[in-house]
């Protein structure tokens, strides 16, 4: 009896180590994170309007959020071969549903998020007069115009169709600097590397080109429109937690963030 009573005691002694050393790691460690990163690669057009959104998003669900801004036919050739994102935000929607035709996205997660509008922008110290729309393109003051490349980036073909709409294009055609992305042509002429250009109403809106600078929005006839999509890729390991952003986008908060930036939003 005396023997089991000592291994009883022994037993209570452990027990109560153990106890004693889970409340001391408890205290010293901090809590494990279930929280799930959501990786999105996104249409530079979105820059300010996604900053915004996704801080809010990692605000309210501990979610964070990796955000790559670019063009969209480069990020569309790079899901193509493999890059691991979790969702594409598309500024020609064209790009996202061949994602889906090709097996590439999870089916039915395409999602028609916004339709973007471009503008003519210049600094603040420009005398030009906007009122004239596009025809200020053709003065000899301007030397150097910014778009987005129109070989991959919407923006940039929005630009040129807009140009040839006004007919001015075969005139300043040789006077184009052409930024990787539409917030590359943005820095270009915030900078004052080129004399004006045409940007997205997104980024104009935003507060440091809102306060460099004005603007004169290029009506959307003038080209097609900029129907811009999302897809949830299907190598995501992620899928819910790219879906929760997706739903957050389309809840009032998200849309509300969207308007400020100037997206038209779908019906």
């Amino acid at each position: 009896m005396n023997w089991f009573r000592g291994k009883a005691a022994v037993f209570r002694v452990m027990c109560t180590a153990l106890v004693i050393g889970a409340v001391v790691v408890g205290l010293v460690l901090p809590p494990i994170a279930f929280s799930e990163d959501v990786t999105i690669a996104a249409a530079s057009d979105l820059n300010f309007a996604f900053k915004e959104l996704g801080a809010e998003y990692e605000k309210q669900t501990g979610n964070h959020v990796k955000l790559s801004l670019g063009s969209s036919g480069n990020f569309f050739s790079q899901i193509q071969n493999g890059a691991p994102f979790d969702l594409y935000f598309s500024a020609d929607i064209g790009y996202a549903k061949k994602l889906e035709e090709a097996g590439l996205a999870v089916p039915g997660s395409l999602y028609p998020y916004a339709v973007g509008r471009i503008v003519l922008w210049v600094g603040n110290g420009s005398h030009l007069d906007l009122s004239k729309g596009l025809e200020i393109l053709l003065e000899p003051t301007i030397k150097k115009i910014a778009i987005a490349n129109p070989k991959h980036a919407p923006y940039g073909r929005a630009a040129v169709a807009a140009m040839e709409y006004f007919k001015v294009y075969d005139q300043v055609k040789d006077k184009l600097i052409l930024g990787e992305n539409i917030s590359q042509a943005a820095q270009f002429i915030e900078s004052g590397a080129c004399d004006a250009g045409i940007v997205a109403l997104s980024l104009a809106l935003a507060p440091a080109m809102k306060a460099a600078g004005q603007y004169w929005e290029i009506p959307a006839t003038a080209h097609s429109p900029l129907e811009q999509g999302a897809v949830i890729l299907k190598s995501s390991t992620h899928q819910e937690s790219a879906n929760r952003f997706l739903e957050f986008m389309k809840g009032f908060q998200g849309q509300e963030i969207m308007k400020r930036y100037g997206f038209t939003l779908p019906s």
